[in-house]
């Protein structure tokens, strides 16, 4: 049993030095926001295309160099503190933690932003941080 727990501890200490640094991406690294265009009219559902260049995806949790998964912040700012995962903020950050590349939101009627962050497979953003453009749209 002791030794159970001193794997397990060993192991989460292991990660937690691990987590400490941030994956790096390549310097020509570009996420963005294929739809809805930037000052777009559009009704619900609202579907959401994510754009990458430079970098492929993986799902949270598979780690390989230049990869990454979407999350989508909506009506928010792109955290301060970017060396720590991605908060899961329902209807604010929404993670796509399966590699998806587009999603279908219902959102409230009027004015709206929506930015892409893509995170390492521990949710964490990269180094240098790849991050699209905000973007605006109006819901009918």
């Amino acid at each position: 049993m002791k030794r159970v727990i001193l794997f397990a501890s060993l192991t989460l200490l292991s990660l937690g030095a691990f987590a400490a640094e941030p994956s790096s991406s390549p310097p020509k690294a570009k996420v963005f926001i294929i739809a809805p265009k930037n000052h777009a009219t559009v009704s619900n559902p609202v579907t959401v295309r994510f754009g990458l260049e430079g970098m492929s995806i993986a799902p949270a949790g598979t780690q390989l160099a230049n990869s990454g998964h979407h999350h989508l912040l909506i009506d928010t700012a792109v955290p301060k503190d970017l060396s720590q995962p991605l908060p899961a903020i329902e209807n604010k950050v929404v993670h796509f933690g399966k590699g998806q590349t587009e999603t279908t939101l219902t959102l409230p009627p009027g004015t709206h932003t929506l930015q892409l962050v893509l995170g390492d497979y521990l949710h964490v953003p990269h180094n240098p941080p790849v991050v699209s453009k905000k973007i605006t749209i109006v819901v009918k």
